[in-house]
């Protein structure tokens, strides 16, 4: 489905009195619901390089502080396997401000596990683990921009 068919569905909905919507196409599903002036998205796409999203609401709340750069050196990181964003958006370390974070640093996560939201065009994309670990860094804070293939975490395989 195309994301500009999404946007103009997003927009439709948020002007009309219907509070929640779900289509299907084939293999790939959106459901969207209205939370007051909260828009809740999820949609699925199978055999895709990166893990199906599901949305929540997520603002910004501060998080662990980097380097000045925003990066820290790579001599600095610790050893693991790099989690990258699939899109460019805004990561988001928690659902909602109020909920604690999806993970956090020595964290042990299993693959399918939510590590972060990215959003993107007011579509929040859950991230997943794609293999189990424990979590050794968090390389971006909440609610900075990310662009694609933009290191995320670095997790220790078990």
């Amino acid at each position: 489905m195309d994301l500009k068919l999404i946007k103009n569905i997003l927009d439709l909905i948020a002007e009309s009195d219907v509070n929640e919507v779900s289509l299907e196409e084939g293999d790939f599903k959106i459901k969207v619901k209205k939370q007051g002036e909260v828009q809740q998205v999820s949609y699925a796409q199978p055999a895709a390089p990166h893990p199906p999203a599901q949305a929540v609401h997520a603002p910004a709340q501060p998080q662990q502080q980097e380097a000045a750069a925003g990066q820290s050196s790579a001599e600095d990181q610790p050893d693991g396997d790099t989690v990258t964003s699939p899109i460019v958006g805004t990561f988001y370390e928690a659902a909602s401000p109020d909920s604690d974070p999806f993970v956090k640093v020595g964290d042990k996560v299993s693959k399918g596990d939510t590590l972060c939201i990215v959003e993107a065009m007011k579509i929040m994309n859950e991230i997943e683990a794609e293999f189990g670990g424990t979590v050794e860094k968090i390389l971006v804070n909440d609610g900075q921009p990310v662009e694609f293939e933009q290191p995320l975490f670095i997790i220790k395989k078990d």
